[in-house]
């Protein structure tokens, strides 16, 4: 048996060392394969038992993910809901187009996606949301952009920690709502600094039951010889190397501006 996660991991193929995925629902979920017990310390990530018997997992999961682009949408969008609805499209369409033709940065605009507090790495309670650098040249789109910026920093924050455990991948996942947009697993991939794909199946979790169902059964003689048979990759995004290099100069000062507002955060939620 599997959790929603562990499940997922198996649908995604993510069962071996060096595999990993990232999810954008709701919230955000890194997802590695371990061979071997690594816990950290600070409890910024968890460790548990993998659906593969014997093997091990490490994940992260960060409050508002994709409930930030929702929230974006559902407060300040309503032209591109309207016009979607005309359109016959999804909204996250439209607003994917126009956040692909601005500049990495968000025309120096920084998200910090605090809505709910934060879990991974933070396990701050009292961190709220923040727009920083918001100016009059800056327009919805810009602010958009910022948002799905700000939450790939936010998982590129969480995989650090995963480096700093020892917990390494060449491969990485995509999956959820916001690994359908393309323009978002762009952003991963050069933010991370590796390849993101996503599966042929978009049924991950249901998949990943279905193929333990297979193994219990003895149609497959192992959970890696199920994936096997069973996942395939459907698209894959490369990092960029220019855009790597340009999105690190925003990444460094995402970190910092938690650490300055730290203790503001607090004393808002004390008043």
């Amino acid at each position: 048996g599997a959790g929603d996660n562990a499940a997922a991991a198996v649908g995604t193929g993510v069962v071996q060392t060096g595999k990993a995925f990232t999810t954008i629902g709701t919230s955000g979920v890194i997802f590695a394969h371990a061979d071997t017990v690594s816990i950290d310390p600070g409890g910024r990530v968890h460790t548990f038992c993998h659906a593969v018997p014997g093997k091990w997992t490490v994940m992260s999961c960060t409050l508002a993910a994709g409930l930030s682009l929702k929230w974006f949408r559902d407060q300040l969008c309503g032209a591109e809901i309207e016009a979607a609805r005309g359109l016959h499209k999804d909204p996250y369409e439209i607003m994917n187009e126009q956040i692909d033709r601005l500049p990495i940065g968000a025309n120096k605009l920084l998200y910090l996606p605090y809505l709910m507090g934060e879990r991974s790495p933070l396990l701050d309670a009292e961190a709220r949301g923040v727009f920083f650098g918001l100016s009059a040249i800056h327009t919805k789109y810009d602010m958009m952009r910022a948002v799905m910026e700000g939450v790939t920093y936010s998982q590129r924050s969480c995989l650090d920690v995963f480096r700093d455990m020892g917990v390494r991948f060449s491969e990485m996942m995509a999956t959820g709502g916001g690994g359908r947009s393309p323009v978002w697993r762009q952003m991963l991939a050069d933010v991370y600094d590796c390849e993101v794909s996503t599966a042929q199946s978009k049924e991950g979790p249901a998949l990943g039951v279905a193929i333990l169902a297979g193994v219990g059964a003895g149609v497959y003689g192992s959970v890696p010889e199920g994936c096997a048979a069973v996942v395939k990759k459907d698209s894959s995004q490369k990092p960029v190397s220019a855009n790597h290099s340009e999105y690190e100069k925003y990444y460094k000062l995402y970190l910092q501006l938690y650490k300055d507002l730290k203790a503001d955060f607090h004393a808002l939620a004390q008043i």
